[in-house]
């Protein structure tokens, strides 16, 4: 598909940050976005915003009850995605793995792994039947390396990469499934761990205009190829 060509795209996470941008940026392209966040508030700003045929919903990916009926509807008013983001994603409070209370260990799995083959088990079929689509799902430079205070975090996004590569196989010709770090972004979920100093980094509106080309630029010879946005 032309880069410039009209896309439907399904993204998760996108009331806020990286995800809010993107939108922006899409649409500003004549793109259609499906999206998806938790907050009701933040959903219906959206609503607000960006009238028919772009649709946004609240849920919670890492929950399947909600992700299944979503997906449902979108694919019976819009049909299959040509581009699938998974963007939304959650950090730990920054502490040593053994201070980390189970309970935020497991909401940052549940989103950032759980939450992300939710929604691929309820859109991918289709996309396979169609023969055509990307996936593309959000990992980070702590994907591939690690650092201290943040291993929850490490893992889920070690276990994006390998999840999407693997996934990478398992597609036919035409498809792709590509992991993508965003790079380093002045975000709330930056600011968690860095504090002032994420400042030096740039805020996800100047971010956007690099990232959104390249994510339009990908194509299934890409597939499986960990990309970053530099």
């Amino acid at each position: 598909m032309a880069r410039n060509q009209p896309r439907v795209i399904v993204l998760t996470g996108a009331t806020r940050g990286l995800g809010l941008a993107m939108v922006e940026k899409f649409v500003e392209l004549g793109h259609t976005v499906l999206g998806c966040g938790r907050s009701r508030d933040l959903i219906e700003n959206l609503r607000l915003r960006f009238r028919p045929p772009h649709d946004f919903a609240a849920l919670d990916v890492s929950l399947e009850s909600q992700v299944e009926p979503w997906a449902a509807r979108l694919l019976s008013s819009n049909g299959p995605p040509d581009l699938l983001i998974n963007n939304a994603g959650v950090i730990n409070q920054s502490a040593p793995l053994w201070q980390v209370p189970s309970d935020e260990f497991d909401r940052v799995v549940d989103v950032n792994v759980k939450g992300v083959a939710n929604v691929i088990r309820h859109f991918v079929p289709a996309m396979i039947a169609r023969k055509s689509g990307l996936i593309i799902n959000f990992s980070s430079g702590w994907g591939r390396t690690v650092a201290s205070d943040v291993a929850p975090y490490c893992a889920s996004k070690w276990a994006v990469e390998g999840l999407t590569m693997a996934l990478a196989e398992e597609l036919p010709r035409g498809m792709g499934a590509i992991p993508v770090n965003p790079g380093i972004i002045d975000t709330d979920m930056l600011r968690s761990c860095f504090g002032g100093t994420a400042s030096r980094y740039p805020s996800p509106t100047k971010w956007v205009e690099k990232a959104v080309p390249f994510l339009l630029s990908l194509n299934s010879r890409d597939s499986g190829k960990p990309q970053t946005i530099v």
